[in-house]
């Protein structure tokens, strides 16, 4: 059942439509007509219970004990105005190199060449330090240009004193502002409106990449 949101919600959920699975690159996907959100993340960093809180349903997208069992780029239209991405989840130690070895053209290639993508939610979990591939993705996004929101994930597991100390450490160490930040708790939903209107700033933005030919000077 949908929970109930509050008269102050920036990301009211009126219709949520599942469109299809990307399974590998190159291979179908939705016509790209719509603004697209994508939410990419380590396995197991809390993915699916944030997209479960921010469209306000228990059973959007499945909360797995199992990490990495996500295959495909899931696709869902949000009140037939932008399109949500659910990125297979990465890093996971136990699968195996060829599945590995598949999911990083399909998320990268959907990432850099995906017209109609606005931004990109990059979650990572407060307690731990970035792994190598979360660096990776960083980088590999900055390299493409796509805006990118961080989000610290399960917050509400750390002490006060802890979360004081945390926050900025993680900020300094990725060399992030604290305006590219925010804090999520799946749990307590804090961070989820601040979250919710930074989909709707970034569906509603102008797009980040270039008009074809306006790198080109006039003679």
């Amino acid at each position: 059942m949908p929970e109930t949101p509050s008269s102050a919600d920036p990301l009211v959920i009126r219709s949520l439509e599942f469109i299809g699975p990307m399974a590998e690159a190159g291979g179908w996907r939705p016509d790209s007509l719509l603004p697209e959100i994508a939410f990419v993340g380590r396995s197991n960093v809390g993915k699916s219970s944030l997209l479960n809180k921010l469209v306000r349903r228990k059973a959007f997208a499945r909360v797995s004990n199992t990490p990495g069992r996500t295959r495909e780029i899931n696709f869902f239209k949000v009140n037939g105005t932008f399109v949500l991405a659910d990125l297979p989840g990465y890093g996971y130690a136990r699968i195996s190199k060829e599945r590995k070895a598949a999911w990083r053209p399909l998320i990268e290639g959907f990432l850099r060449d995906s017209p109609m993508l606005r931004g990109v939610v990059q979650l990572l979990d407060v307690r731990h330090d970035p792994t190598d591939d979360d660096r990776h993705m960083l980088d590999f996004l900055a390299d493409v240009g796509v805006p990118t929101l961080v989000v610290f994930t399960k917050v509400d597991k750390l002490r006060p004193a802890e979360r004081a100390e945390r926050l900025p450490a993680l900020l300094a160490s990725l060399e992030l502002e604290e305006e590219q930040a925010l804090v999520f708790s799946a749990r307590t939903g804090e961070g989820r409106d601040e979250l919710a209107e930074a989909v709707v700033s970034l569906v509603t933005g102008p797009s980040w990449r270039e008009p074809e030919g306006s790198a080109e000077t006039e003679a």
